[in-house]
């Protein structure tokens, strides 16, 4: 590439952060035609963020009912990529929702169902015990919400796909380019990015999309503090009751499934490890993500296995503890709600920003990169309510939208 005026490359929008969210970014905004930059700080599918691993869940039951439409669009953009590359990256299953009969947040998802015509049923304990041929054992009092939008997304190959949709559609990937600032462009406009080896790049408009680096380096480039957390968690396989194994495998009946209450646990069928199934704790511990511990401290492994134990009846050995673990990062904002907007101040309408997914956000990726690339390429985003992702709700109250 020819150097001028220090600059490597100029290009209509460069994405940062090459993760799910800004490959799926750099996918939407290439194959619209524009000439696109997208870079990443490591290596790609590394390790190191929230975007790797084996498993992620989707699903259409929300309690609060404006992530819904999100979802449904997200699901077909799925299907669209996929049929774009040429293979799956969605494995498709019911999904079950239980709790108490009177959780207000499991009343809150059956509300929302309601509201966006949601296919479900309600089931009482005998219900779903018959629903799933004796495989969910649940107290008397709670209740099961079936939906038929659940199923597993693979991570690491899904952020290829998206990355691999990019450059067939004309995309610049660039990985271990750390990006130290982003300077508005006061002679022609837009902006320049920096990285740390001192290379430079322009562009017309700017995305951000750098997971649990977004507080650190909005600090860096403009003193902005946004209240986006990041959280060091951990997810476990346990291993399935030997004569078993086939009761709990991705396709057999089996949905992915989520108990509400505190702590919420969630889990998915056997995919990726052959007889062992995948059941965790939403949350995890305050973290740098530079100076990461790598271990799961904090994680309630005692009330992890005797929910276990009592959901499915001991079919799934907790005796030991998991086979094996993974760790990952959440991003937390205060009301557990994305950010996606400008950055606004100096840099106006020419750099916005999608963070803070809170642990919810890998299966809205490809919605998400779409309401990004609107933004930047069209002013404002289609047919979609932004109102509930503004970075301005923080000025208004430091938790964010109220519920």
């Amino acid at each position: 590439m020819e150097k001028s005026n220090g600059v490597v490359a100029e290009f209509d929008v460069i994405v940062i952060g090459g993760g799910v969210i800004g490959s799926s970014t750099a996918y939407q905004l290439a194959k619209r035609g524009s000439k696109t930059l997208l870079l990443e700080q490591f290596d790609f599918l590394h390790h190191r963020g929230s975007s790797h691993g084996e498993s992620r869940t989707i699903r259409a039951t929300y309690t609060d009912e404006y992530y819904v439409p999100l979802v449904l669009e997200a699901a077909l953009l799925w299907e669209e990529a996929e049929k774009e590359i040429g293979f799956n990256v969605l494995f498709k299953s019911q999904h079950l929702d239980m709790g108490s009969g009177d959780d207000k947040a499991l009343c809150s998802v059956i509300a929302s169902c309601k509201k966006h015509g949601i296919a479900h049923e309600v089931m009482d304990a005998e219900r779903v015990r018959d629903k799933f041929s004796g495989r969910f054992e649940l107290p008397d009092n709670w209740i099961g919400v079936c939906t038929e939008l659940g199923g597993i997304i693979k991570p690491t190959k899904a952020v290829s796909m998206f990355q691999t949709l990019a450059i067939k559609n004309g995309a610049t990937l660039r990985d271990n380019k750390e990006v130290q600032n982003i300077i508005k462009d006061e002679v022609k406009g837009g902006v320049t990015v920096v990285t740390s080896n001192g290379e430079k790049y322009w562009g017309k408009k700017c995305i951000l999309t750098v997971g649990a680096w977004t507080r650190k380096l909005l600090k860096l480039v403009n003193g902005t503090t946004l209240p986006i957390q990041p959280l060091e968690t951990a997810l476990y396989y346990w291993r399935i009751k030997e004569g078993h194994e086939n009761e709990f495998v991705i396709g057999s009946g089996f949905p992915t499934f989520a108990s509400y209450g505190e702590p919420y646990f969630y889990g998915t069928p056997v995919l990726e490890y052959p007889g062992l199934i995948k059941v965790g704790v939403h949350g995890g511990n305050q973290c740098d993500p530079d100076k990461r511990p790598w271990r799961s401290e904090g994680i309630k492994m005692d009330i992890l296995k005797e929910w276990i134990e009592k959901r499915f009846k001991g079919l799934v050995k907790v005796k030991n503890g998991p086979v094996c673990g993974q760790m990952c990062m959440y991003s937390m904002t205060p009301d557990e709600d994305y950010v996606i907007d400008f950055l606004g101040g100096e840099f106006g309408k020419d750099v916005a920003i999608g963070g803070g997914f809170s642990g919810h956000g890998f299966k809205m990726a490809p919605v998400v990169g779409r309401i990004l690339a609107d933004l930047v390429l069209d002013g404002e985003a289609k047919g979609v309510e932004l109102k509930h992702f503004r970075i301005g709700r923080f000025e208004e109250n430091p938790n964010g939208n109220v519920k």
